[in-house]
């Protein structure tokens, strides 16, 4: 009997206004990663809880992914500017500093999700690039990046229910608990 493989889509990474949730952009992934790193760490009451609180859980756990994917090298610098600032805010707030009228704070960023199958949906911060570019043009510009790619999964505790950060989380989670069910 011929093997029959199965049919896989893309992965991607989105950028959505963290509001409304409205998309702004999407990073196709060429090929899903071979292999995705997922890491749990509880949320326990406290590092040694007593007896009464052993069994707690103060939210969901913390979770991270490290995976390796390879995209267009026109879409590494989108994916790169998914942790800076945008340059005109950069800009305003510097000639607000200066002209007294504001304290610098730390500025808004799109909300990034990173989807890797219908059920693994999940909005994420992203932590670490690490960016290999491969293959270059007569101009030196690289057609295609492999990126190195940490992340922590936003959950309810940090985005709360009521965002579409907390509605993407919590599909996440419903669907890790259908396929619990399932086994």
């Amino acid at each position: 009997m011929p093997y029959v493989s199965p049919l896989v889509r893309q992965g991607a990474i989105m950028s959505l206004n963290p509001v409304t949730g409205i998309p702004l952009s999407t990073i196709m992934l060429q090929y899903n990663p071979e292999t995705l790193t997922r890491s749990l760490k509880p949320q326990a009451v406290g590092e040694e809880p007593d007896r009464s609180e052993i069994l707690r859980l103060t939210g969901p756990a913390r979770e991270t992914i490290k995976c390796d994917v390879e995209i267009d090298a026109t879409d590494q610098s989108a994916l790169e500017l998914l942790v800076y600032p945008a340059s005109a805010v950069l800009i305003a707030n510097e000639a607000l500093s200066l002209a007294g009228t504001i304290e610098i704070l730390p500025m808004d960023s799109a909300l990034t999700v990173f989807a890797w199958s219908r059920q693994r949906i999940t909005p994420v911060r992203i932590t670490d690039i690490s960016i290999t570019e491969e293959f270059f043009d007569p101009q030196l510009n690289p057609i295609r990046a492999k990126v190195s790619l940490d992340m922590r999964v936003l959950s309810v505790s940090d985005v709360g229910f009521l965002t579409p950060a907390g509605a993407l989380y919590l599909s996440y989670q419903l669907a890790k608990e259908a396929m619990a069910g399932q086994a």
